[in-house]
């Protein structure tokens, strides 16, 4: 059974730019698993949104990228040659063309390929279906064999059964030790506490309480704001715009700073059990890690002594006032250590492939 090996397509937002994609490290780290498994993955992503002119890799050797025009036609052609796939994934959020897409991968369903819908952010998906009873997509979650989430817990996975979803499973963001690890600190860097994530409606007020209260409130310290979007917001003279940071600058921009900042967006607060792809990838670089409160955290890590957790701004500005070096080292290390243990990619694949292995689909004969 454990032999055979899937190609798999997967239409999503892009794999090779992280540029307004912040779900890019998490298919990067999910993909190159599975090739290392032994799989084959065909990426398809648009051309749009200048991501192809903002490039931080080239072509992996670990998977097929398909860039097509943001068109029809060329989706068309695309999900055409997805029908040679064992498998077809339809991402949330590619960007363009995305209801066409939900509808036409489902008419790649057979009694051998698999076709399954993956939401790298199940609360905006999840919101958006309830407030709209007329969208399409709710007569179609039922068809999926599968949906699969990054995030959300059984509050996410209640939500998308009671849609009719045949089976839904969280696949959580983790670590992808190939490319996030420990590295000497960056100048560029140097702070008392980082902040790094594109400006967003359902993020705004929550940096403005969790990132830019606690700058204000601890003006002798020094912070770092990173992502697209903030250059015209009001911010306090000890807070450093630095602008979008490209994936080879994410492991000096963990390692640097004496504290790292996570602030979920509002809608993975509300479900819990979210933690952002940036969370392990901090923890692999070592970093002290404070995080917003949401539920799940201590799934994830242990608060106090592998992650600090603030309600609100003045518990972030209270914690770096009482933060030391020497206890924020401490505390990364313990992060670094629980996330090699439980939280790799390698793991996340790992409970993939057994989901994947589990479906009738798939007869014996064809898995021998």
């Amino acid at each position: 059974m454990k032999n055979k090996k899937l190609n798999i397509a997967f239409f999503g937002s892009s794999l090779v730019s992280a540029y307004w994609n912040g779900a890019a490290t998490y298919y990067r780290g999910i993909v190159r698993a599975l090739s290392e498994r032994g799989h084959h993955v065909t990426f398809y992503e648009p051309d749009a949104y200048d991501r192809q002119q903002n490039r931080d890799m080239e072509d992996p050797d670990w998977a097929t990228v398909v860039v097509y025009e943001a068109t029809e036609e060329a989706a068309y052609k695309c999900l055409e040659a997805a029908a040679s796939a064992d498998m077809v994934v339809k991402a949330s959020g590619v960007g363009v063309f995305d209801e066409l897409l939900e509808r036409e991968v489902l008419k790649l369903q057979t009694e051998e390929r698999l076709v399954v819908f993956w939401d790298v952010d199940a609360p905006a998906t999840l919101d958006r279906v309830h407030h709209n009873p007329d969208d399409e997509f709710l007569q179609l979650i039922p068809q999926y064999d599968m949906v699969l989430t990054y995030g959300g817990g059984d509050p996410v996975v209640t939500a998308y059964e009671a849609l009719g979803a045949k089976k839904c499973v969280p696949i959580y963001n983790a670590l992808d030790t190939a490319t996030h690890f420990p590295v000497e600190p960056d100048p560029r860097f140097a702070c008392d506490l980082a902040f790094l994530g594109n400006r967003l409606p359902d993020r705004e007020a929550r940096v403005d309480e969790f990132f830019l209260k606690p700058a204000a409130l601890e003006l002798n310290k020094k912070f770092i704001i990173g992502g697209s979007g903030w250059g015209d917001k009001q911010m306090t003279d000890n807070v450093h715009y630095v602008g979008h940071v490209y994936t080879k600058d994410h492991n000096a921009f963990n390692s640097t700073p004496k504290a790292v900042l996570n602030i979920s967006r509002e809608s993975m607060a509300r479900y819990g059990f979210s933690p952002a792809t940036r969370v392990f990838e901090a923890a692999g670089a070592g970093a002290c890690i404070i995080t917003d409160y949401w539920e799940g955290i201590d799934f994830f890590f242990e608060p106090g002594k592998e992650i600090l957790v603030a309600k609100d701004g003045a518990q972030v500005a209270e914690i770096m006032a009482n933060l030391s070096a020497e206890k924020a080292k401490v505390i990364g290390e313990a992060a670094y250590k629980k996330v090699l243990a439980a939280h790799t990619y390698h793991h996340r694949a790992e409970q993939l492939e057994k989901l994947l292995y589990a479906k009738v689909k798939f007869t014996n004969e064809a898995l021998a």
